[in-house]
């Protein structure tokens, strides 16, 4: 998959030298420049194609539309993927906290039920396969 992108990044930076040179030559433009502006907007096409060419081969990549706010903001793309992971770790250890919550409020809620309600939380615990509360 690495060549791939790497060959996509070697066509656009041809294409972009090649847009360069295109732009040296107009805006000097000579009527004895004629071929060499043909010559490159040829380049420039065959470049589009090689794009489009690249394209296809990478057609089943998605790109989330945040990561374009991030370079259109002049932002490192890659500062998404750390954000994202930051997020979801916290949210991991939130839920991770309610779960702990949730595990020591049921072992409280089983042992004072056992105290007031023995006889139904021994059927309970039958059932569920408790032996003791945890």
């Amino acid at each position: 998959m690495a060549e791939k992108f790497d060959n996509l990044e070697e066509h656009l930076e041809k294409f972009i030298e090649n847009i360069r040179q295109l732009g040296i030559i107009v805006s000097d433009f000579q009527p004895s420049s004629q071929t060499g502006l043909n010559q490159k907007l040829n380049f420039m096409i065959s470049g589009l194609q090689d794009i489009e060419k690249c394209r296809q081969q990478l057609h089943e990549i998605n790109v989330p539309l945040e990561v374009f706010e991030y370079i259109d903001q002049g932002r490192n793309p890659q500062l998404y993927t750390k954000e994202c992971l930051e997020r979801a770790l916290a949210r991991n250890e939130q839920v991770k906290g309610k779960i702990d919550t949730m595990t020591k409020f049921k072992s409280l809620l089983i042992s004072e039920l056992s105290k007031v309600f023995p006889e139904e939380m021994s059927k309970y615990k039958a059932i569920h396969g408790e032996d003791a509360p945890s």
